[in-house]
């Protein structure tokens, strides 16, 4: 159908868009596009999604995740250390903190994990609730995975993990597993007792999730004694349960 017949017919026509089903492209066809966007969204279309990022950096992961529950086709190119260094130029003409990921859409480059996973969410209007009360709280969680679950991981996750040189001493590693879990505690009693369902922030899932259900493979994946928390042990595998949480919550990136 040409834009005339589209505009004859009440100015609306078919997008078609592809996504991975059983490994073969196939294409999807989403109807009801106002005309006045017909330009805006060929373009999107045109573009080849591309992310920037090694796999084992659980922030490249948390990005990989929504992609792959969002079903869209994208590019993986491998950078990060030790084996391609985010410090370089090329890459700091990106984004200059030489950090990773970044996601590149034609000429639009973002960077900052949370924000590229806000980003395809409201890009692809999923993996977002719709009331704002909901929503406020699905960011709230996003929000505090980074800034309250992560950090107290880090000694624990170097020591027993990476095994990184200089991270040997047993006593800091218990204090980083103790405080770990004083933060795993507040999502056990928010999935255990306060959320009421399935996820953290309503019955479906969310890029909150998808962020929270990373650090908590972390968790489970620590090799030394820890407390245990059933309602994440639950949520835990409401998430494996999920193809794309399968793929990227696997033994080799813990």
């Amino acid at each position: 159908m040409t834009h005339a017949d589209a505009n004859a017919r009440g100015g609306r026509w078919a997008k078609i868009t592809y996504l991975m089903v059983n490994n073969v492209l196939t294409p999807r066809c989403s109807l009801q596009i106002p005309a006045q966007n017909a330009g805006e969204s060929f373009k999107r279309m045109s573009l080849m999604l591309k992310v920037l990022g090694r796999i084992t950096s659980i922030n490249v992961r948390k990005v990989l995740w929504a992609l792959d529950e969002l079903g869209l086709v994208y590019e993986r190119e491998d950078w990060g250390m030790p084996g391609r260094d985010p410090k370089v130029p090329e890459f700091l003409a990106l984004n200059p903190n030489g950090q990773v990921p970044v996601l590149l859409e034609g000429g639009f480059v973002l960077w900052e994990s949370n924000a590229i996973l806000i980003y395809l969410a409201e890009r692809e209007g999923k993996l977002l609730p719709g009331p704002l009360e909901q929503r406020a709280l699905a960011l709230q969680w996003l929000g505090w995975q980074a800034a309250e679950l992560n950090p107290p991981w880090g000694y624990a996750v170097n020591a027993l993990i990476r095994k990184t040189p200089g991270y040997d001493d047993p006593a800091k590693v218990a204090e980083s597993i103790a405080k770990w879990a004083t933060r795993m505690e507040i999502l056990e009693a928010r999935l255990g007792h306060d959320s009421g369902n399935g996820f953290v922030a309503g019955d479906d899932v969310s890029i909150a999730d998808i962020a929270l259900g990373l650090s908590v493979h972390r968790w489970m994946s620590i090799p030394a004694e820890k407390p245990q928390f059933p309602a994440v042990a639950d949520y835990y595998q409401r998430l494996l349960q999920r193809p794309a949480g399968a793929r990227w919550m696997g033994q080799e990136t813990p």
